[in-house]
């Protein structure tokens, strides 16, 4: 098959299938794993050159309105007839789901990969569950103006597995706007920031010592940038990050857990 990829979870979704041999194209951000980089890139996920794309004859297009605005591409694919896979997850099943999904579609046989995704995260929900303390945690996806996950988002889940909780767990959406008045009332007892689209080096933890009533943050020991890649994205590599929050923030649970090796063998 000829596939083509435009957004980085489902790039990753073929890599856990061992199936990024199959690709002939992809977006300008998918960056894992070190197999893509030679790929011809097609444009950002919310404007591919769709001509470049029907150049390269897919069989299979992966598209994700996990991406606010990919309905437009979705449009031209259809316009085109050319033949795609739109996926959405918002948790960490329906992600499993989607690798059976996408595995399916290519003719490949997911039960293995599928079955320890499971287990990894029944492990990862064992140790949150003996953890001594539910800290909670403020996600911010965006400094300004603030967005955060809501209720109806893999960050809310991987909180939760992990020992603790989303602090705007109450909010029954995807994604909230709010403003940091509201977060410095609701007290985090941790602040991770993980702006979406935003290299970890480019973000500015100190930006928040500006913010009005920093110094009454309980939190303000407790700032620590967090892989944007390894949070923002719906695919497997959400199971990488929720290992490396449980030994940040219950390091005796989680202190001797390895990545599985579904995970760590595509890191080699």
């Amino acid at each position: 098959m000829r596939i083509i990829s435009i957004c980085p979870s489902n790039t990753e979704l073929l890599a856990f299938l061992n199936a990024e041999h199959l690709l002939v194209g992809i977006d300008d951000f998918s960056d894992w794993p070190k197999e893509i980089t030679t790929l011809p890139r097609l444009g950002p996920d919310l404007s591919i050159r769709m001509d470049e794309l029907e150049a390269l004859k897919p069989d299979l297009v992966l598209a994700s309105l996990s991406v606010p605005g990919m309905e437009k591409n979705v449009d031209e694919l259809v316009k085109r007839n050319i033949p795609h896979l739109v996926l959405d997850p918002q948790s960490l099943d329906e992600i499993g789901q989607d690798l059976l999904q996408v595995a399916d579609a290519c003719g490949i046989d997911a039960t293995t990969v599928h079955s320890e995704y499971l287990t990894v995260i029944e492990d990862i929900k064992s140790r949150g569950n003996r953890a001594s303390s539910r800290p909670s945690l403020y996600w911010e996806w965006w400094p300004k103006p603030v967005f955060t996950p809501g209720n109806i988002n893999w960050l809310t889940e991987i909180s939760h597995m992990t020992g603790a909780r989303n602090l705007f767990d109450d909010n029954e959406s995807a994604n909230i706007q709010t403003d940091w008045a509201d977060v410095l009332e609701r007290q985090p007892d941790y602040i991770l920031l993980a702006w979406v689209g935003v290299l970890t080096s480019k973000v500015k933890p100190e930006l928040l010592k500006k913010r009005p009533g920093w110094n009454d943050l309980k939190a303000m020991d407790h700032i620590h940038v967090m892989e944007e890649e390894l949070y923002c994205r719906p695919s497997p590599r959400l199971i990488e990050g929720a290992i490396r929050l449980g030994k940040l923030i219950h390091p005796e649970e989680f202190e001797d857990m390895e990545l599985p090796c579904f995970i760590k063998e595509k890191q080699l």
